[in-house]
């Protein structure tokens, strides 16, 4: 019966769940996991102090008939001569030890297992945890972290949550490693392996994985990368701890063949300055992704385009809409994030309580965010969009309404037209990698079936702070805008012709520390002709 009990929560624990619910994609919605896991471990605790009790007794009844027996069986004719004691070994074979048999295979975990049969089907999946591992080895590289960085929990901007830090032991630091290696990722691969091995030489222990398994990776993922000495001194070393290992023993010979072979072939092309220059271009050319380089840049603060004398230029102001009712009297205070184009920040435009509020209502509704696919113009999930997102109506709640108001009172844009209030939460590492709100010319039919025509401006509202990462960024013209709670950002997406404006090409970049709430109004071209009027010039 123990037995049974023990497969039969092995199954549980490792058996897939068939939903895909992208739990790594949401902050929002992973919450609800640690809940469920404090049940769990509430319930196992029942279990054990319930198992521990059983024990006892059954401790208790063995030294009881350790010392009876010890005893007895010293003189056990005289022990059997006395009625008494033959009477009390009758009924302790016939009833007692039935009783202590029943005892030990009484199953404790009842409540346990059924407590964990019914969680087991909300618990994350393989893709779940893959996508994690993947998440932080995107912070790696856009925030330029070593891995000792991520493994020792000493991330920029953890200061504040340094209670909460936790550390990577070497078992998972090779399990990230591995991710990194059947995804044909070599170069993560090897950063987290020899993390791990560096841990392992450190004197921390592993129950699961050891230096031979981590070489054995070790030394095919650098040779992947063409380095092919590495891969030599790595194999070296696996061989010094298993003589015997039959693949390390034929990459030794292969490893060796080939670095005799490229030191001949360098040796001919040594006066071939030609030769070389081609490789160094072609090197180059593999690594010239500059739009990816500027993204990861301005996420880190780096790279941003804006000359004092453009600063100068950019002020904070009150603002009423011309005059408008509801802001003469309390008006708002904007500020200029950016001149070209032109992106404002709107301060403490919507209540702590309102926005939670709006976070209450989407939370249960959170799905993976999609975009729009050029090729079929349906929505689809993408690895370069990490969130999830739910829609809200204005008649759901009065809240929204009331946000919905707002904006068409701060902008002057009709919001009748607009989509509903899209909220977002991003999960480990959550971004929205370089994209268009607006659709192109290319894609025509993107926003056909809403009849309203194109998204003319965006309305972004910042629904918590971030510690660390998650700026809103913009590529083509090196702005970067950092989140903060209770404020917002607009700019138009269109010229007043109707023609695109593509220096508005920007990105959420990766939340490095804590957990990125915002929502978002999309607002379209119908209903905008005599609120914003064409200009004397094409492009004005």
């Amino acid at each position: 019966m123990a037995l049974c009990c023990l497969m039969l929560i092995h199954c549980l624990l490792f058996t897939s769940s068939s939903a895909k619910n992208d739990f790594f994609t949401s902050i929002g919605q992973m919450t609800d996991l640690l809940f469920t896991e404090k049940n769990l471990v509430v319930s196992l605790k029942d279990y054990i102090r319930a198992e521990e009790a059983k024990l006892e007794q059954v401790k208790k009844w063995a030294n009881r008939l350790d010392v009876l027996s010890a005893a007895a069986t010293q003189d056990p004719e005289g022990f059997l001569g006395h009625p008494v004691n033959a009477f009390k070994l009758m009924k302790r074979l016939n009833t007692e030890w039935g009783e202590l048999e029943s005892l030990v295979l009484t199953d404790m975990s009842d409540v346990f297992i059924s407590n964990l049969t019914i969680q087991r089907q909300y618990f994350p999946n393989d893709d779940d945890q893959n996508g994690a591992a993947k998440a932080l080895m995107r912070l790696q590289d856009t925030y330029q972290l070593d891995t000792s960085s991520i493994s020792t929990g000493q991330l920029p901007g953890s200061s504040s949550v340094a209670s909460h830090r936790s550390a990577l032991t070497v078992d998972d630091c090779f399990d990230l490693g591995k991710v990194a290696y059947l995804d044909a990722d070599y170069y993560h691969t090897e950063l987290w392996m020899v993390q791990a091995l560096t841990q392992l030489d450190q004197g921390e222990t592993s129950s699961s994985v050891d230096a031979i398994t981590i070489l054995d990776y070790l030394s095919y993922s650098v040779y992947q990368q063409g380095n092919l000495e590495t891969a030599l001194q790595f194999t070296k070393r696996l061989l010094e701890l298993d003589p015997t290992h039959q693949r390390a023993n034929g990459n030794l010979k292969y490893f060796e063949y080939q670095l005799d072979k490229r030191k001949k072939v360098e040796e001919r092309e040594d006066g071939d300055t030609e030769g070389k220059h081609r490789r160094e271009t072609r090197a180059q050319a593999d690594d010239y992704l500059p739009e990816r380089r500027t993204y990861e840049q301005l996420c880190r603060g780096e790279g941003i385009k804006m000359t004092p004398r453009r600063q100068s230029r950019l002020f904070c102001r009150y603002h009423n809409n011309n005059r408008h009712p509801r802001y003469v009297i309390g008006p708002l205070k904007e500020e200029d994030e950016w001149d070209r184009p032109r992106i404002v920040r709107y301060h403490d435009v919507v209540s702590d309580k309102d926005m939670e509020k709006v976070k209450e209502l989407a939370k249960p509704r959170l799905r993976r965010a999609t975009v729009h696919d050029p090729q079929t113009g349906k929505l689809t999930t993408a690895h370069y969009r990490v969130s999830k997102s739910a829609w809200l109506g204005a008649f759901e709640h009065p809240v929204v309404d009331k946000i919905n108001q707002m904006i068409e009172d701060v902008t002057g844009l009709d919001v009748t037209t607009a989509e509903d209030l899209q909220v977002a939460n991003y999960g480990v590492g959550g971004q929205y990698e370089p994209h268009f709100d607006f659709a192109r010319k290319d894609e025509p039919d993107a926003f056909e079936e809403l009849g309203t025509g194109n998204r003319i401006a965006t309305w972004l509202l910042y629904m918590s702070d971030v510690q660390a990462g998650g700026a809103t960024v913009f590529t083509d013209v090196g702005a970067a805008v950092l989140p903060k709670k209770g404020t917002a950002v607009f700019w138009y997406n269109l010229y007043p012709s109707g023609e695109g404006d593509y220096s508005t090409r920007h990105a959420a970049c990766p939340v490095l520390v804590g957990n990125k709430w915002v929502s978002n109004k999309w607002i379209h071209e119908r209903g905008q002709e005599f609120r914003r009027r064409c200009g004397v010039q094409e492009m004005d």
